[in-house]
């Protein structure tokens, strides 16, 4: 993470104080599939990773002493705020404890003689926050610091765990806190609380919205691209990105003319124009993206202030002629998407192992697009005051480890546009990271005049598609590099000779999902070694994550010694064969 500079560190002093709370409900229950879901990632991740952070400008005038009185009243209005999560010893999280009452601290620090922007110092101070673990069994949810400069309060900056909170309940907290703020009466709490939603998800309409959102994820996973940017410069798990921040007038009328035009929501024609030029410049015909927001489409979801992080796993297939014709399928994929991402993330995970294996993919979370526009419009990166909105701007910001390959956050559709970007830079340099955004405002402006041939993006856009080497081919659904997946299978087996053979696809094999795609057969001189296909397909299946080139082969074909021309299919075929077979076995 990007650190701030010597030379424009401010002197401060700094004081922290603890707060008592008093006043809320004790409960006890069960936990939510949203909180096992974080849990599990909170207990496997470093805490920069997943641990959250969000920055709260503060009105002119606000004193300390007001700042903490509505984080006091936050902390006895939300239950979440309230909770831990108790285990014994050798035991798995499986309860939540809510407490009546407790205390948290405030960290409060006062800058003098800062040379720096304040704005991009508190967003600082928020990031570094999350690098320490939050205990589930005991910390307060939220770590925060009230900056000062001059004795002038500015800024909240806070990181939050993910087991009590995702992005879109701090815009609530945000949104609530600036409230009290100001003297406005907050109305009763209708949404769930996470032992109402946990109760919720116990019935059998819950538990049969999971079993249906499970077999949902299985057809995506079975037959979508198991990675949407698979090209050589996709290398490894994750990356330090930059954020790059759009802020276009633009963009908000292009956008508002084309819902005008076509009848769509203008959210709508927003996901699509996003998802076709993602699909576009990953070279895919369809687009895979998590969108993890669209899980609040339910009246008492949209404020409830719980983690509801699991995704709703969006399959857009984007082989239609126009734009227009695009946004009729999208609308109902998004609501396919929504409709399907309550489930139970321990039954998920135990699901996309079992696919992955036999389909011999790793699911690469590669695109995330969070729509937080509908929540509020104060929830937004923290940005100078401007008194003037501009008709397109781009902005660089601070840097952080993700693994994704492209995250965005929409802030504001109207009349602003107003999203955030990071790009994992290996595939998106500066210049090209830009001109998918501003290609992004240009579709929209192409798109508000008329309807949009989708063999035209390129012109349109400037948003050119991925070039990939000679001998890439379409497998399975999936673009993949036989060499690369021979040379992570021979380094797998310890330096076996290893041949992959891309073959056209059976045209009565169903799992061929477009009319190029491959099959693979991979061919492995085992010499004296005992191998079987199944102890070769574990071996490769330990070398795909960060690998998205890589697929495993339909079959592998085991002989005794290589070929003279190991580069020849038909010199392998002519080899007496020890063993073949799918390496799929339960048993090995």
């Amino acid at each position: 993470m990007t650190a701030v500079a010597s030379s424009v560190r401010p002197s401060s002093s700094t004081r922290t104080l603890t707060v008592a709370y008093a006043g809320g409900e004790r409960g006890h229950g069960p936990l939510t599939m949203g909180q096992a879901n974080m849990i599990r990632c909170i207990l496997r991740d470093e805490p920069v990773q997943i641990n959250i952070h969000d920055v709260w400008p503060a009105p002119p005038g606000t004193t300390v002493d007001a700042a903490i009185d509505a984080l006091r009243c936050l902390a006895v209005r939300h239950d979440a705020l309230r909770t831990t999560f108790p285990r014994s010893p050798g035991t798995t999280h499986r309860e939540q404890e809510v407490a009546a009452e407790g205390s948290f601290t405030v960290t409060v620090t006062d800058h003098t003689d800062f040379t720096g922007e304040p704005a991009q110092y508190a967003e600082q101070v928020a990031q570094d926050a999350r690098a320490e673990r939050f205990h589930l069994d005991r910390d307060f949810p939220l770590r925060i610091t009230l900056l000062g400069f001059d004795g002038a309060l500015r800024f909240v900056a806070l990181a939050a765990s993910h087991a009590a909170t995702d992005g879109s309940a701090l815009a609530v907290l945000r949104e609530e806190w600036l409230a009290l703020l100001a003297g406005d009466p907050l109305p009763p709490v209708s949404a769930f609380t996470p032992l109402g939603l946990a109760a919720e998800e116990a019935t059998p309409t819950g538990r049969r919205k999971s079993e249906e959102s499970l077999r949902y994820w299985e057809r995506v996973l079975r037959t979508g691209p198991q990675a949407m940017f698979a090209e050589p410069r996709a290398v490894g798990s994750e990356s330090v990105q930059r954020r790059l921040t759009l802020r276009s007038l633009r963009g908000g009328r292009a956008l508002a003319r084309t819902a005008e035009r076509t009848g769509a929501l203008p959210s709508t024609v927003l996901l699509s124009a996003w998802c076709v030029l993602v699909a576009h410049r990953a070279g895919q015909t369809s687009c895979v993206a998590a969108v993890p927001t669209s899980n609040r489409f339910a009246t008492r979801l949209a404020r409830s202030v719980t983690t509801l992080s699991q995704d709703a796993l969006l399959f857009l297939d984007v082989q239609v002629p126009s734009f227009d014709a695009l946004l009729r399928k999208a609308w109902g994929a998004g609501l396919n998407a929504y409709r399907h991402s309550q489930f139970d993330s321990l039954a998920l995970w135990e699901m996309i192992g079992s696919v992955t294996s036999e389909r011999g993919s790793h699911f690469a979370r590669d695109v995330v697009f969070n729509d937080i526009s509908s929540l509020s419009a104060t929830f937004a990166p923290v940005v100078a005051q401007r008194t003037q909105a501009p008709d397109l701007e781009l902005d660089w910001g601070p840097e952080q480890v993700l693994p994704t390959r492209l995250l965005s956050f929409v802030h504001t559709i109207a009349p602003l546009l107003h999203l955030s970007l990071w790009t994992d830079a290996q595939l998106f340099p500066s210049a090209e990271a830009e001109g998918f955004l501003t290609g992004l405002v240009q579709l929209l402006e192409a798109s508000a005049e008329a309807d949009v041939p989708l063999d035209a993006l390129t012109g349109i856009t400037g948003v050119r598609p991925a070039t990939r080497p000679a001998g890439w081919h379409r497998v399975d659904g999936c673009w993949v590099s036989p060499s690369a997946v021979a040379d992570g299978l021979a380094a797998a087996l310890g330096g076996l000779p290893v041949h992959v053979a891309a073959q056209a696809a059976d045209s009565t094999d169903t799992s061929a999902h477009d009319p190029d795609s491959r099959t693979l057969t991979a061919f492995i001189a085992s010499g004296d070694a005992p191998l079987t296909p199944a102890q070769a397909h574990s071996a490769l299946m330990r070398t795909l994550s960060g690998n998205p080139g890589r697929l495993a082969p339909q079959r592998y074909v085991i002989v005794q010694d290589p070929p003279a021309r190991t580069d020849l299919t038909s010199a392998w075929l002519s080899r007496n064969i020890l063993m073949e077979g799918t390496g799929r076995d339960r048993t090995m």
